[in-house]
């Protein structure tokens, strides 16, 4: 598989080119740290985006929802979509409010949905979406009957195209703006776990088990 998604017009970095790239490694290191994606597609009442949780294999993203879920029967038709995830990893703080930006990592993804049928492979995408938002969690817990499989709508979308966007570095101040008396840097931001919280109705003799202990989101190298 080529180490780059294909250029294209839906792809097409505009504004600050410089900063985007279609390399896979990069969509994929973005879609895997992520944990909410937004997804548009259009409706017969106009453009609609919605956040759901995802979870990526391979060359595929899966969404799941209750089978009256709007969005769900929307893209279960196989309607474009257009799914998003955005990293913010700093405040830039420029000694001029117009310089003022952030520091992000950011994934666009393009395709069409599917719903899976096959009773196997929607299994498996459900332990991936519990696996993407928590690590060994699937083994911790009882997975779906077959009642909550009946009642959960999954679908698939296969990416056709996408291209990632970062932004790095501190401040870029105009030259005669540096002899200004106002601080300038970045204050850098991260998703941070706090301890575990047992339900109440937790039995006291049940600990929290190491991956909510020490949960933390994958990070990119580097």
């Amino acid at each position: 598989m080529a180490s780059h998604y294909p250029a294209s017009d839906r792809t097409q970095i505009r504004r600050l080119p410089e900063r985007g790239t279609l390399e896979r490694a990069e969509v994929h290191a973005i879609l895997d740290e992520g944990l909410v994606c937004h997804v548009g597609f259009a409706t017969e009442r106009g453009p609609v985006v919605i956040p759901t949780l995802y979870a990526r294999d391979g060359e595929r993203l899966y969404l799941h929802g209750s089978p009256a879920s709007r969005m769900l029967r929307a893209l279960a038709r196989g309607v474009p979509v257009c799914i998003t995830v955005t990293l913010v990893d700093a405040l830039v703080l420029a000694r001029s409010a117009f310089h003022h930006s952030m520091n992000y990592r950011s994934a666009v993804v393009f395709g069409r949905a599917r719903e899976i049928g096959d009773l196997e492979e929607k299994r498996r995408a459900l332990r991936l979406l519990v696996e993407h938002v928590v690590p060994g969690r699937n083994g911790d817990t009882r997975p779906p009957n077959d009642f909550e499989e009946r009642y959960t709508r999954v679908l698939a979308v296969e990416i056709e195209a996408a291209s990632a966007k970062r932004r790095s570095g501190g401040p870029k101040d105009d030259a005669e703006d540096l002899a200004l008396p106002h601080w300038a840097g970045v204050v850098p931001l991260r998703l941070a776990a706090e301890a575990p919280v047992p339900s109440p109705d937790l039995a006291a003799d049940v600990p929290p088990p190491p991956y909510a202990v020490a949960y933390r989101r994958p990070r990119r190298a580097g």
